[in-house]
């Protein structure tokens, strides 16, 4: 988080010092882990903590429109323009067709053609950063800093379970046990696994308790009963702890 702060909300407040130091101001982020870490969810911190600024999200389905997003962003500075999955569009030249190609360079030719002063601020996500274009992550300029979001470790499982269980009747020993038995999640597969404990409870006696079968319940569905499709789907580890 102090990386991100540091890079993304520090920077965007000395943008008016850097100026008169005469430093650019426009900046890429990229974003990168995997499926379900928090991707999004950092997106929207970034989009809640930047007051005045616009938010454009760009998909990957729309990055064809990508010239007419940028006139947006232009008039609408300060902007934050969002392109998610950006592998799908700035993998390996190796590996891409032409129509990837010629919109990775359009990509390209819109990060660079962005005067020093501007203010806009590119954040890229991807799950695959093995696999982007060195054209665009290996150069200062286009991308700046990039920033894991990792799976959470015990102490980031045992906030989103406070998160996304605030509303449970949670005893902290059903918490503790939660984050024990959740190592190698992701964050959505957490807020998946509260809302079955409060589907067990509403059942069971109208949401006033979690009790530990709860949580029994709950993982046998989501890790064993689907197979290995279910866990994939969920972002769960099938050698999680089963005790």
């Amino acid at each position: 988080l102090r990386l991100l702060e540091r890079n993304v909300l520090n920077f965007v407040g000395s943008r008016d010092a850097l100026r008169r130091l005469g430093q650019s101001t426009r900046k890429g982020i990229l974003l990168y882990g995997p499926p379900g870490t928090g991707k999004t969810h950092t997106i929207r911190y970034l989009a809640t903590n930047l007051p005045g600024h616009t938010t454009l999200i760009i998909t990957a389905e729309q990055i064809g429109l990508l010239e007419a997003y940028m006139n947006l962003a232009r008039l609408l500075q300060p902007t934050m323009v969002v392109i998610e999955d950006v592998d799908l569009i700035a993998t390996d030249r190796e590996l891409m067709g032409p129509c990837e190609e010629s919109l990775l360079n359009k990509l390209l030719n819109e990060m660079d053609g962005l005067k020093e002063d501007a203010d806009i601020l590119f954040v890229l996500t991807t799950n695959r950063p093995e696999e982007l274009e060195s054209a665009l992550a290996g150069r200062p300029g286009r991308i700046d800093q990039a920033i894991e979001v990792p799976l959470p470790d015990a102490i980031g499982r045992g906030k989103l379970v406070r998160l996304y269980g605030k509303n449970l009747p949670l005893e902290e020993t059903t918490v503790d046990e939660a984050v024990r038995r959740t190592d190698g999640v992701s964050a959505a597969f957490i807020k998946e696994l509260m809302r079955r404990l409060a589907q067990a409870s509403i059942a069971r006696d109208g949401g006033k308790s979690v009790m530990s079968a709860d949580i029994d319940e709950a993982l046998d569905d989501m890790l064993f009963a689907g197979g290995r499709l279910n866990v994939k789907l969920l972002g769960g580890a099938q050698e999680m702890a089963a005790e």
